[in-house]
């Protein structure tokens, strides 16, 4: 454990000065020496962890990404840091976030091209993974932001029904979304992640059976750049090829439907974030990001009737969504709009992922090749909630079809 531990902290001192995944620490050594020592086997045992600076953990700041002071921000530890060192994994360290989890960037690059974004707001979990600082790490996804960076830094990225990881210690986004997940090097290890954080977690029979998989055609999946429909494209094919079934579903596809599904997780997202904040604004607004400043202030320009109307929009997408998968077991997308954008001024476009999380359904994104400028894509898998291990178990037989050689 010794040697894994220097290893470890080697690799961090290393490709930290240029990846900027990590968040600073004094005695990063010392501490992850004292947690080996005490570390109990288990399913992770010896398994080095980044979990997003979101998530309280006891003897560590934390920050979410903003200037705000820690002391504010403290509370007790969160449960999923107790879940994972009873299953003996070592907390590698604190992973960059965008501030409060919302869009304005922290410093991480992505490891494939530092000049491109590595996604958010999980920034620092995908690419702690993606340089091989660790194997697996925490994130947390409100629209995208554990799919979208997966796919930009070519990772594994799972993101599990609404309500199965216990949010307790982990600092808000929009509390009605916010699902904790986690960013892998591959199917495996983000199973065995998600066994330990996830509740009531059953491991799935063996065998070959093969899901249903469905295209959802219409304007939703016309919101992907052309190099990104392009690649999906060859994806299905693939997967054809290889003996799935996969099926062009209509879904959200009346006049105006889906541009009505963005407007209604927008006006509760918005919403949820500024009751989040409504202590910590009044007091510390003037610390915050303008990006942050300005979802705050929208969320305080929607009424509560527009709110609860929303939530009701919501529960109908939900109903609709299930109905159409009377027909098809997961669907299939593309798991961003494109290879991740130029530039650290954004974490990019997460509307591929704007659906499957205002339901709540589990997702997601496994490598799937590369776009022209050499950048990762990522091939997003959604399932049923409450089937997250059939959706991980399909996801590992097929991801070796969509990530070509």
């Amino acid at each position: 454990m010794t040697d894994l531990v220097a290893r470890t902290c080697d690799r961090i001192d290393r490709l930290d000065a240029r990846i900027k995944a990590f968040v600073r620490e004094p005695d990063r050594r010392g501490r992850l020496a004292a947690e080996a020592a005490g570390a109990p086997p288990g399913v992770l045992s010896g398994v080095m962890v980044g979990v997003k600076d979101i998530v309280r953990i006891d003897g560590m700041e934390t920050r979410a990404g903003s200037a705000v002071p820690p002391e504010v921000l403290a509370g007790p530890q969160a449960p999923l840091v107790d879940r994972l060192r009873a299953a003996g994994a070592l907390v590698a360290g604190k992973t960059v976030t965008a501030e409060f989890a919302v869009t304005a960037p922290g410093p991480t690059r992505n490891p494939h091209n530092t000049a491109h974004t590595p996604g958010g707001s999980s920034s620092g979990s995908a690419a702690a993974v993606a340089a091989g600082m660790v194997p697996l790490a925490v994130g947390t996804q409100t629209v995208g932001s554990v799919v979208r960076p997966a796919a930009y830094c070519g990772v594994v990225g799972f993101k599990p029904t609404f309500g199965r990881v216990p949010v307790d210690g982990v600092i808000a986004n929009a509390p009605s979304f916010d699902t904790v997940g986690v960013l892998a090097k591959d199917v495996a290890m983000a199973a065995r992640g998600a066994s330990v954080l996830c509740d009531d977690w059953r491991e799935p029979p063996a065998g070959e059976d093969r899901p249903v998989l469905g295209i959802p055609a219409g304007p939703y999946l016309e919101r992907a750049g052309a190099e990104a429909r392009e690649a999906f494209a060859a994806q299905a094919e693939r997967l054809e090829s290889a003996g799935w079934t996969v099926r062009e579903v209509p879904v959200m596809a009346g006049p105006g439907e889906f541009e009505a599904v963005v407007r209604q997780l927008y006006v509760m997202n918005r919403y949820e974030v500024a009751r989040t904040h409504a202590e910590w604004f009044p007091r510390h607004g003037h610390l915050y990001r303008e990006q942050t400043v300005a979802a705050i202030r929208e969320g305080h320009a929607v009424g509560r009737d527009d709110y609860e109307r929303a939530v009701g929009e919501r529960r109908i997408l939900r109903e609709r969504l299930l109905t159409a998968m009377g027909e098809v077991d997961v669907w299939l997308a593309p798991s961003a709009t494109g290879p991740a954008p130029f530039g650290l001024g954004s974490t990019g476009d997460s509307v591929m992922c704007l659906p499957w999380s205002n339901a709540g359904f589990p997702s997601v994104s496994l490598p799937a090749g590369f776009a022209a400028n050499g950048l990762p894509l990522g091939l997003q898998a959604v399932g049923r909630p409450g089937e997250d291990e059939e959706l991980l178990r399909w996801a590992a037989a097929f991801a070796p079809v969509v990530r070509p050689r």
